[in-house]
């Protein structure tokens, strides 16, 4: 029914910058909550970012003020700037969107596969 696809993980050095992209695509007749969650092995899955259908923010303390979350609703695309990247900030990395489909009009929650971002000298 609903496919979120995400792109942009890779390795880079202590410091620098990805940015991560997640397009739905299907039944939909609306996006409202988008965010991204980040687990590494053996660890819950956390919140990094959040955005409303409406563009309003929240960040884990942990990424406030390297990571931007914004969204493109006419695209069905939410990203994830990260700068300043750290070795912590390891993990694999997933696209979460609040769904309203079409035909019925059902509420409900996707996940994206995953993509890794590996921060290492």
């Amino acid at each position: 029914q609903v496919q979120l696809v995400e792109s942009g993980g890779g390795l880079v050095q202590p410091g620098g910058s990805l940015r991560l992209s997640c397009a739905a695509s299907g039944s939909i007749w609306r996006l409202n909550d988008m965010g991204w969650y980040r687990q590494t092995p053996g660890k819950e899955r956390e919140l990094v970012a959040g955005i409303s259908s409406g563009g309003s923010t929240t960040y884990a303390d942990s990424v406030k003020g390297r990571f931007t979350i914004s969204r493109d609703n006419a695209k069905k695309t939410v990203y994830l700037q990260m700068s300043s990247l750290k070795p912590e900030d390891t993990a694999v990395y997933y696209c979460n969107a609040d769904v309203v489909l079409l035909p019925t009009f059902q509420y409900l929650q996707y996940w994206g596969q995953g993509t890794q971002v590996t921060v290492t000298v």
